[in-house]
């Protein structure tokens, strides 16, 4: 069975747009996204762009959804789709259970609303070597004198665990992680603090924004976010998405999830590739596959070998 992954914020790197595959598909898509934008979506992976949370929202969108429409010219059409963060509207896109233009514009309002909220001065980091419960733990240790905490954002894998806040109290939680026995702790290249309460406002914006936003049974399987359990509804997949940035993320559910379904080959869409050692690391007898580590041909070709033999 074959899972297709969308990464979050974070994954993203100069030039990430233009090293997609060159593929009839992807060449539509980018025009497509390009269209419905009224940008052109290549200008949005430069350094200066990818400053702004709008810029790599979208960009990750339009990524996902031109490998998996790609893939899906060659005949590889996942019985399950899954997305961190913001990587949950391809993964919607992918399942059937939105339209490509009504997602971008939906990640668009998201970025915006997320921005608007937090301009500057917040972010992500990511600790690993702690659970989740340790992390909690020094989480309600620490609050600053102004009486701001961090809060988990996600649950990536039982020993790497995403925390949000402001920057000086996420710099000072990192120390604090780090004498706690973290084996790593480091700030993400993501401006805003996802996936908590902190974005509860903005959160009730999107819901609104939502509610106008047509959804459809999907076609095969879509796993959420804030359950990381399957989503089988229109109603209850317009909710995961637009609520995603306000709860925890809980990655390492949705993973486990999915192999219990039977996935055995998984293929990350560009340009991540965390979501693939996390599953190389915890489920070994899964093949996983980051797509922006092969050429696409390669990466067809491995991935059907793979299927063949499960």
């Amino acid at each position: 069975m074959l899972a297709l992954l969308f990464p979050g914020q974070g994954a993203q790197t100069d030039g990430f747009l233009h090293r997609l595959p060159e593929h009839r598909a992807v060449r539509e898509t980018l025009a497509e996204a390009s269209h419905v934008l009224d940008v052109d979506v290549l200008t949005l992976d430069t350094p200066e762009a990818l400053r702004s949370t709008v810029a790599v929202q979208i960009g990750l969108t339009v990524a996902g959804v031109t490998v998996a429409r790609a893939l899906a010219d060659e005949q590889f059409v996942p019985e399950i789709s899954a997305g961190l963060s913001v990587g949950a509207y391809a993964a919607a896109v992918s399942c059937g259970a939105v339209q490509f233009e009504h997602a971008l514009r939906m990640v668009r309002r998201r970025a915006e609303l997320m921005e608007t909220a937090y301009p500057s001065g917040y972010g992500l980091a990511v600790i690993s070597g702690l659970t989740e419960h340790e992390v909690a733990a020094l989480a309600a240790l620490h609050v600053d004198e102004d009486s701001q905490r961090v809060y988990i954002g996600n649950v990536n894998a039982p020993r790497q665990i995403v925390v949000a806040g402001a920057n000086a109290v996420l710099d000072a939680f990192i120390e604090r992680a780090l004498a706690a026995g973290a084996r790593k702790a480091t700030r993400l290249a993501v401006s805003v603090p996802s996936h908590c309460e902190l974005l509860a406002h903005a959160t009730d914006k999107l819901v609104a924004y939502a509610s106008e936003v047509p959804f459809q049974t999907p076609h095969s399987t879509y796993i959420g976010n804030r359950g990381g359990r399957p989503l089988y509804t229109a109603d209850a997949i317009r909710d995961d998405l637009a609520t995603n940035m306000r709860y925890t993320v809980r990655w390492f559910d949705a993973l486990t999830v999915m192999q219990e379904m039977g996935a055995r080959v998984l293929i990350e869409a560009p340009p991540g590739q965390v979501l693939t050692d996390i599953a190389r690391e915890y489920f070994p007898d899964t093949t996983a596959l980051a797509a922006s580590t092969f050429s696409f041909d390669r990466l067809v070709a491995t991935a059907r070998r793979r299927l063949e033999e499960n």
